[in-house]
């Protein structure tokens, strides 16, 4: 092998998988720590507190008699309170609770009162949504949102020839349609036929101009999605498309056409890009999208998303405004997530859609290329996916823990120890089927 060609290729790996074990590594730390933190105040006593299993690579105990440890294999973590046989919480052996003291039994996990069980357990799920909030939140307060009128925050490169917008413009209406706000801007666009350039009114210095710009929505690629033909094919963030099979296009909607009714056909593409143009082929393939109203529709992709011309101007919000953002973000990701999942089980979206860590890592590595700020925006989306899961009502997971709690506040008694053996061995077998699972699609779909 020419070891030219393999470093590219070993460095874009190396890249992959540090970023998929620090955003891996933020989200187990903050779930254990919930569990660690509210056990704590709950008076149940951690014993150990591990980012990642297997051989311990470094450890400390504190005042508390917790032993803090990073381990070998950073995919996970737990935490193991008194009275644990296993990272798990599965009961320790009833010879080991008999030699405790009525104190020592209470700051078990099995001795604690189901109160605080179940706080401990909760715990983790909650405090993986607390740090998407925090995170979206974070996000809103420091990059803005945009602002009511459409104005030019700056523009992006095209191969459009000519005096143009300029940052600061705020636009008034194109080829004479009001455009007051963004919904009248979007209705417009929608309406616009496909061409070179595009007449924009617009309110600069206090005085109403008019100038001629490229069309407002062209065929520019402002994200390249990790695990697609574009990607595949070189594509980059700041390309424009300017032509598709020969012949020259202007708009966006226009190659999201022209690639649906592709059926799957290679496409030959002309992509300008700092000034070169050049030509490449790539093959569309068949993705799930969720729609707006619920549900999912299946159409041809090639891994791209464009938008306007311009980034808008933006402004700060207030905190409550920057909260209420990131609730609804977090809302978006858990009701697209459970649909996703209702229709790959009822078969109407193919079961490729459900990715694995060999997927997660590659989402995890084009995050981390693309920027820091979308890099810290995808480890909010996998906390709330992380939060989300674990409150699945199975045994080993969190909301199967919060199942057995239910179950005993019910019949004020607690699963048997041969009931809760049995339902953990199930749990166990099911995760890892589903893991292997997700690991076949990364590898095959």
């Amino acid at each position: 092998m020419d070891i030219a060609t393999f470093l590219p290729t070993f460095g874009n790996f190396a890249f992959t998988l540090v970023a998929f074990v620090v955003a891996l590594s933020v989200i187990v730390f903050v779930h254990e720590y919930g569990h660690y933190i509210v056990g704590r105040w709950s008076g149940i006593r951690a014993e150990v507190f591990s980012l990642g299993f297997g051989p311990v690579l470094w450890s400390r105990v504190d005042k508390h008699g917790t032993r803090w440890q990073v381990a070998a294999l950073p995919f996970g973590g737990y935490v193991k309170f008194l009275g644990d046989s296993n990272a798990a919480s599965a009961k320790a052996d009833a010879g080991v609770y008999a030699d405790l003291t009525p104190e020592e039994r209470r700051a078990t996990m099995h001795g604690a009162p189901l109160w605080a069980r179940a706080a401990t357990v909760a715990a983790g799920p909650l405090f993986n949504f607390i740090l998407s909030a925090v995170i979206f939140a974070g996000i809103f307060l420091t990059l803005g949102v945009a602002t009511d009128r459409p104005t030019v925050g700056s523009l992006h490169a095209t191969p459009f020839q000519g005096e143009s917008l300029r940052p600061g413009d705020e636009i008034t209406a194109l080829n004479g349609q009001p455009t007051p706000d963004f919904a009248a801007l979007s209705q417009a666009i929608d309406t616009l036929p496909a061409a070179a350039s595009v007449r924009y009114g617009v309110l600069r210095d206090g005085r109403e101009v008019t100038v001629d710009g490229p069309f407002p929505r062209p065929p520019l690629v402002l994200a390249v999605h990790p695990q697609s033909a574009a990607a595949e094919a070189g594509l980059q963030a700041g390309d424009v498309v300017t032509a598709l099979n020969g012949t020259a296009i202007f708009a966006f909607g226009e190659l999201e056409q022209a690639i649906r009714a592709s059926e799957g056909k290679p496409q030959a593409l002309t992509v300008w890009r700092a000034g070169e143009s050049f030509d490449i082929t790539l093959t569309p393939r068949r993705s799930d999208l969720p729609l707006p109203e619920g549900g999912f529709e299946t159409r041809w992709l090639i891994g791209l998303s464009g938008g306007l011309v311009f980034s808008p101007e933006t402004r700060m919000p207030g905190v409550i405004e920057a909260i209420t953002m990131a609730a609804s973000t977090m809302w978006n990701l858990v009701t697209t997530s459970l649909s996703a999942l209702w229709h790959m089980v009822s078969g109407a979206i193919s079961s490729c859609n459900l990715r694995g860590p060999i997927g997660i890592a590659e989402t995890a590595g084009a995050a981390a290329s693309a920027g820091v700020a979308d890099f810290i925006w995808m480890i909010a989306a996998l906390s709330t996916a992380v939060g989300l899961m674990n409150l699945f009502p199975v045994p080993v997971l969190d909301g199967g823990h919060l199942v057995f709690h239910l179950y005993e506040a019910v019949t004020r008694r607690p699963p048997t120890d041969r009931a809760m053996r049995g339902l953990m061995t199930l749990g166990l077998v099911l995760i890892a089927s589903l893991m292997i699972f997700a690991l076949t699609n990364d590898l095959f779909c």
